[in-house]
């Protein structure tokens, strides 16, 4: 899913990148508000380990292979903006060091996995989480979260391959929709085995928005 260079064409990499540097500000302002002591190395062990983690692939069908995307654990885990950042940092690590996906598609890698992929994922984590709460709703959010976090990712780089012109929606939306559809799975299953370990051994670390009291005198 790490667009490379060539894909997309300006009106769609121009945009793209406007809206990851605005999507990366409003996290960094949102994220201001949470730091704390366990926050901030958190962050760090967070980025570390995703970015091993997507190093790591596991093969698909037809020759194809996966990897770990990570961005709803890193949100289960830090909030969906903190999470976010670390998405996008990983991305852009991978971007610059290692020449996985282009520069100039890094803005829509980001929107795809960051934005669309963690931040759109954990709304629907939120949202079967306040369904069925619980730990048994919590793990079934997950698992199912996870999976659609991959899918929404998929769904919008192919509809950035198409605006290109770079290859038909009717063909890149199924092939990207069916191969992402494993690769989900996959996803579900990695980042519902390390919350349900989080969740039996340090629940506290399971990020939980702050509620600010109001005093209505």
């Amino acid at each position: 899913m790490h667009i490379p260079d060539g894909f997309l064409a300006p009106n769609v990499w121009l945009p793209t990148w406007g809206m990851a540097i605005g999507w990366i500000a409003y996290c960094l302002k949102k994220t201001r508000s949470i730091l704390n002591d366990k926050t901030i190395p958190l962050m760090g062990v967070m980025s570390a380990f995703i970015f091993a983690a997507q190093m790591v692939n596991f093969p698909i069908a037809g020759g194809t292979s996966g990897h770990l995307l990570g961005g709803l654990l890193a949100a289960v885990l830090l909030g969906p903006y903190a999470g976010s950042l670390v998405i996008a940092v990983v991305l852009s690590a991978q971007c610059l060091i290692f020449q996985d996906g282009g520069l100039t598609a890094l803005g829509a890698n980001i929107v795809n996995m960051s934005l669309i992929g963690t931040g759109g994922g954990y709304l629907i984590y939120k949202l079967l989480n306040s369904i069925l709460p619980g730990i048994l709703g919590k793990k079934i959010g997950i698992t199912t979260a996870s999976w659609f976090s991959v899918m929404l990712a998929a769904v919008f780089c192919s509809f950035e391959l198409s605006f290109s012109g770079t290859i038909p929606l009717k063909v890149v939306l199924p092939a990207m929709a069916g191969v992402h559809a494993v690769i989900g799975i996959g996803e579900a299953i990695i980042t519902f085995l390390v919350l349900s370990y989080v969740l039996k051994v340090r629940s506290d670390l399971i990020y939980a928005p702050m509620v600010v009291a109001v005093n209505h005198e």
